[in-house]
């Protein structure tokens, strides 16, 4: 606790690069797997290539993808914007399959009773469709916030600075305050991330809080 207050301005800047870093993936990653996950939803034949590709992108070790992204972008090697590319490959990893799953959860009763409202395809899509499946696309997504926490720590090893950085300086001084720190730091922000999505989820699906209170 002392060393903690001793250095609060630094691990609240830390904290901060490391949610920027883990969030700015999680919104793109998710915009990009929304029209994937509904591709795999509409045509059955892209369904396996997109789910199996996607997927296989989450076994590509993480340090080796921090490393590969300076050689691919043509950034340095301590350009935040690898970190943040490779943890949307990631996100994109995790949420295609549950955007189709989402999606593919919807009652067909119900789209066929938007259509024979005249309602086109595109409006239902985001008028019916996609808020239906919020419920289990914020499921996935709930995964990948703290999962992007998790590997954005890995990034000190490269010398970008977050919260893994207490990590790497504790074990160089082999120092166990900020290591402890740091955990818990980590620990507290994918709580808050995982509580503010759930809050989004509750909030884009007003219909389940009235279907609870009858």
């Amino acid at each position: 606790m002392k060393w903690f207050l001793g250095h609060l301005d630094q691990v609240w800047q830390l904290m901060l690069n490391h949610a920027v870093l883990a969030l700015i993936p999680l919104v793109v990653g998710l915009l990009l797997a929304i029209p994937l996950g509904w591709l795999a939803t509409r045509y059955r034949v892209l369904y396996s290539p997109l789910i199996a590709g996607t997927g296989l992108l989450y076994t590509i070790p993480s340090l080796a993808l921090f490393i590969l992204m300076p050689l691919v972008l043509g950034t340095g090697i301590l350009d935040p914007v690898n970190v943040v590319v490779a943890l949307t490959i990631y996100t994109i990893a995790l949420l295609v399959r549950t955007v189709a799953d989402g999606l593919g959860s919807v009652p067909d009763d119900v789209v066929q009773a938007a259509t024979a409202m005249g309602i086109g395809r595109g409006r239902r899509f985001w008028s019916v469709e996609l808020p239906l499946a919020v419920p289990v696309i914020a499921a996935g997504l709930r995964v990948a916030a703290v999962s992007n926490v998790s590997i954005v720590s890995v990034a000190a090893l490269l010398g970008i600075p977050q919260l893994g950085s207490l990590f790497t300086d504790g074990f160089a001084r082999n120092f166990l305050d900020p290591i402890a720190v740091g955990i818990l730091a980590c620990m507290v922000l994918a709580l808050a991330m995982d509580l503010a999505i759930l809050w989004i989820s509750r909030a884009a699906t007003p219909w389940l809080r009235t279907r609870v209170a009858t």
